[in-house]
């Protein structure tokens, strides 16, 4: 909104041409975010523990500990990062941008369902919450429409760029119209074009970021910074695609218009700092699926809007390793009637080991540092 309103008044007052600039507004974002954060924080805890007198019930089948230290702790503090991001991206993005929108509906849709399954978990008094069959229904519903409405910019952005470049043929070019086609990382020319079967792709991208950020989130601090540290990374990705020059030197395909969303991401880390204060060992207040779902579906948008899906896989490993440890858990279970884990998510495996909560979550994220490494590393390595 600053951008729309201040710098058409750059000729007059040459202050406002700071606006122009992505790195000035993305770091308004973060700052914007984290002081609502802390402005916000207080007001929701004490709200929630108000309303929520016995806080989010805790699983029976669970490590012994929780029980015991996490009994009566409110949920849905996911709401403080999601009013946080949306109110300081919406404050610093460019509005005209079709993607700052993309993500915000997913994001907020996202929420919407998680705050739905929270709520009912609250207030039914058990960890069932929404039927996971519905969940699911709604969560690939906002996907296809978000996944449909980025091929329209797509197709858009690629013919006015046609216009611009003769004969913008050539995948990667400003002008190539990547709808459907998929990056794969490592290499420069490998472009495949998965048709129609995209959009399906694209789908099952946000729907599985999602809830593989969902699984992750069982303690104190354990989801929030793998979060800020895959927002960080396409923060960068996005400033980078967006950018004719840094793309074309990198040999990255180009995205016009992308480069927005690094506010976006800038507001998420500065909102996830904000989060961490109130969610620190021992936590004041849980994320929920409020928060889980509706930043690990942006994060999957993200990736989808900048063609880095795959990539996305590396840098948020440490969520896909949590999401194919219950995958394989039940699928051994139902085979052979054995558990391949002492308990599911794998984080809770180690609990069952006896390491120590501070010490699973600070590990992982030591984890969730060296993949966003790696993952970065693609942006080179082609």
């Amino acid at each position: 909104m600053l951008y729309n309103l201040l710098f058409p008044l750059a000729d007059e007052f040459q202050l406002f041409n700071l606006f122009k600039y992505l790195t000035f507004r993305s770091g308004g974002a973060v700052m914007t975010s984290l002081i609502l954060s802390f402005i916000i924080g207080p007001r929701l805890i004490r709200w929630l523990r108000y309303k929520q007198k016995g806080g989010q019930p805790i699983r029976e089948d669970g490590p012994e500990s929780h029980i015991r230290t996490k009994q009566g702790t409110p949920t849905m503090g996911g709401l403080m990062i999601l009013l946080s991001v949306s109110l300081s991206t919406l404050l610093w993005a460019d509005l005209t941008n079709q993607y700052v929108w993309i993500v915000l509906f997913v994001t907020i849709g996202y929420g919407l369902i998680g705050f739905t399954d929270d709520f009912m978990k609250v207030t039914k008094r058990n960890t069932k919450g929404l039927r996971g069959k519905l969940k699911l229904v709604f969560q690939f519903g906002i996907a296809l429409i978000a996944a449909l409405w980025i091929a329209k910019v797509n197709a858009d952005a690629t013919s006015v760029v046609a216009q611009l470049v003769p004969n913008p043929a050539a995948p990667g070019s400003a002008g190539f119209d990547h709808s459907t086609y998929l990056a794969v990382p490592f290499f420069k020319d490998f472009f495949p074009d998965l048709g129609w079967g995209y959009f399906l792709f694209a789908m099952l991208v946000m729907v599985g970021a999602s809830n593989a950020v969902n699984l992750t989130d069982g303690l104190d601090g354990l989801a929030i910074v793998p979060i800020m540290i895959a927002s960080g990374c396409f923060a960068l990705i996005a400033y980078l695609v967006g950018n004719a020059v840094f793309s074309e030197y990198l040999q990255i395909h180009p995205i016009p218009g992308a480069g927005e969303l690094t506010v976006f991401c800038a507001a998420l880390i500065g909102a996830g700092l904000g989060f961490l204060w109130y969610n620190a060992p021992p936590a004041m207040v849980f994320m929920g699926d409020t928060g889980s779902l509706a930043f690990g579906g942006s994060l999957g948008a993200i990736s989808v809007i900048t063609k880095h899906e795959l990539v996305l896989a590396i840098i948020g490993g440490l969520f896909v390793l949590e999401a194919v440890s219950v995958i394989v858990q039940v699928a051994s279970f139902k085979l052979t009637g054995k558990r391949v884990f002492k308990m599911a998510p794998i984080h809770h495996h180690f609990e069952k080991l006896g390491w120590q909560e501070p010490t699973v979550v600070i590990r992982f994220w030591i984890i969730a540092t060296i993949l966003a490494l790696i993952g970065l590393s693609t942006l080179k390595l082609r």
